[in-house]
């Protein structure tokens, strides 16, 4: 128990003094382009999907 204890307060100092935390700017920033770069691989799938129905159709249109 006392290495569980020693471990959380270990965790909880490295928080507190070790880890440096975005600004406020720097997060907006970040999330601003985890956000655009969401919307492009979505767009992309989203493109490869209606294409790969399109050619499924095609194909099935073919062999009825």
């Amino acid at each position: 128990m006392n290495r569980v204890t020693a471990y959380v307060k270990e965790s909880y100092r490295e928080l507190l003094e070790k880890v440096t935390w975005p600004t406020w700017q720097q997060l907006q920033q970040s999330t601003m382009i985890v956000l655009a770069a969401t919307l492009i691989v979505t767009a992309i799938v989203w493109l490869m999907d209606m294409g790969i129905a399109s050619l499924l159709n095609l194909f099935y249109s073919i062999f009825k």
